[in-house]
């Protein structure tokens, strides 16, 4: 015998329109009158027909989450935060959320896909995290995308990247810049003059702004930057170690290392190491994003932390229409210096 939404409503003591409004969650329903209506439909296996109710509410239960590396911490985080987010407090029916984390590998093609795909699916929500491409082409085609999604009711909300004026949606976008400055500020504060530094893809909006804030520092103290003290690479540990070896031989007599994040960090360690260097009593290490690893290893890493979790769970809070958006649309996350022993004074 099939369940209705009726048979929900009598056994919950409530009007059919009121279960609609619980399962839909479309309009404010008192806390006990929820918890009512929820418990109804576990306890009668209800299941909400879902393409019927996408059609009528023009936004399906479906919410796409894409990042770039899934096994990235960085977006790893991030993801299980605004997933931690987007679940109702019902069991099977009751009001829960289907997250789907589409991961891009950082191809711009993938990227698109998803978004459109999202799309077909009406889905409620999607949340874009990280960095956005450095292509004026492909910069064009996301936004039509991502205002194709807002206009069709689906709530947009960038979490970690740049915002996309005029597409209707909500960024919560991460203060690479400052971070970044106030990170090579700390070195050039211990005396270090000739620092390398170990910079993310060319085409991501967050190497670029990381970037800045680095060489904004260095015009500020009047450091004149050496073309040869910048490699880019990959946002990984090999990337880092192939790096380090490259600025070393470049210029051996660099006393500090910039990387573009945490893992990149790390292969820059292991490439002084390797090299017989001590760290940081010959050349001092610095990292970005203060990823879970990063206070474990030794010596411990001097860098930025970036509230990623506290960012994610705002953003799943912000895609469910639980939390409202900031002023304008657009918030500024800032990162936390955090000086660690992989930084000192320099040799010599």
């Amino acid at each position: 015998m099939t369940v209705t939404l009726a048979d929900v409503a009598a056994r919950a003591q409530v009007s059919p329109a009121t279960v609609s409004r619980v399962l839909n969650g479309n309009y404010p329903v008192a806390a006990s009158t929820r918890d009512r209506v929820l418990r109804a439909v576990d306890e009668l296996d209800y299941v909400l027909n879902g393409p019927a109710s996408a059609l009528a509410a023009a936004t399906s239960d479906l919410v796409g989450i894409l990042v770039n590396d899934i096994a990235d911490p960085f977006f790893g985080i991030m993801a299980s935060a605004i997933q931690a987010e987007i679940g109702g407090p019902g069991g099977r029916a009751g009001g829960e959320r289907l997250a789907v984390v589409c991961n891009t590998g950082g191809s711009p093609e993938r990227e698109l896909t998803y978004l459109t795909l999202l799309q077909r699916q009406r889905a409620a929500a999607v949340v874009l995290t990280g960095g956005a491409m450095e292509d004026e082409a492909h910069a064009t085609a996301v936004a039509s995308k991502l205002s194709r999604l807002a206009a069709a009711g689906t709530r947009v909300v960038l979490c970690g990247r740049p915002p996309a004026p005029g597409t209707g949606a909500i960024a919560l976008t991460f203060d690479n810049r400052g971070g970044g400055r106030e990170l090579t500020e700390h070195l050039i504060g211990l005396g270090h003059r000739r620092l390398g530094y170990i910079a993310g893809p060319e085409e991501r909006t967050t190497t670029r702004h990381r970037l800045e804030g680095h060489r904004a520092a260095l015009v500020a103290a009047g450091i004149e930057e050496d073309p040869r003290w910048t490699v880019h690479g990959r946002y990984d540990r090999r990337a880092g170690y192939e790096a380090t070896l490259e600025l070393l031989r470049r210029d051996p007599a660099l006393t500090a290392v910039v990387a573009a994040n945490d893992s990149v960090a790390l292969g820059a360690c292991a490439a002084l190491r390797d090299s017989g260097l001590r760290i940081p009593d010959d050349v001092s290490v610095a990292g970005f994003d203060d990823l879970p690893f990063s206070i474990d290893a030794v010596p411990a890493l001097t860098t930025v932390r970036l509230p990623l979790a506290e960012a994610g769970a705002r953003a799943g809070r912000i895609a469910m229409g639980r939390e409202e958006p900031p002023p304008g649309g657009i918030a500024m996350v800032r990162g936390e210096l955090m000086v660690r022993g992989s930084s000192g004074v320099p040799r010599g």
